[in-house]
């Protein structure tokens, strides 16, 4: 698991809607698809989507849980 330390920082991540909109609230921490832990804090549309919370996903398909990777934050 990733602490905000190297490539991680120059992607936009997928984290599950309600945690973000509880992390601008709270100040929580949330966790990306791909692992990362992170305060959120910058301008998603800024970054390119992080290749791995992309891969994790698409290959979540139309089975998979629809808030999860609902929202990018970086």
């Amino acid at each position: 698991m990733s602490h905000g330390d190297g490539d991680h920082e120059r992607f936009a991540h997928y984290v599950q809607k309600d945690k973000i909109m509880a992390s601008a609230l709270e100040g929580t921490p949330v966790v990306a698809l791909c692992g990362k832990v992170w305060v959120p804090g910058r301008d998603p549309k800024k970054y390119p989507v992080c290749p791995m919370c992309k891969e994790i996903y698409e290959s979540m398909g139309a089975g998979g849980d629809k808030d999860k990777g609902g929202g990018k934050d970086k």
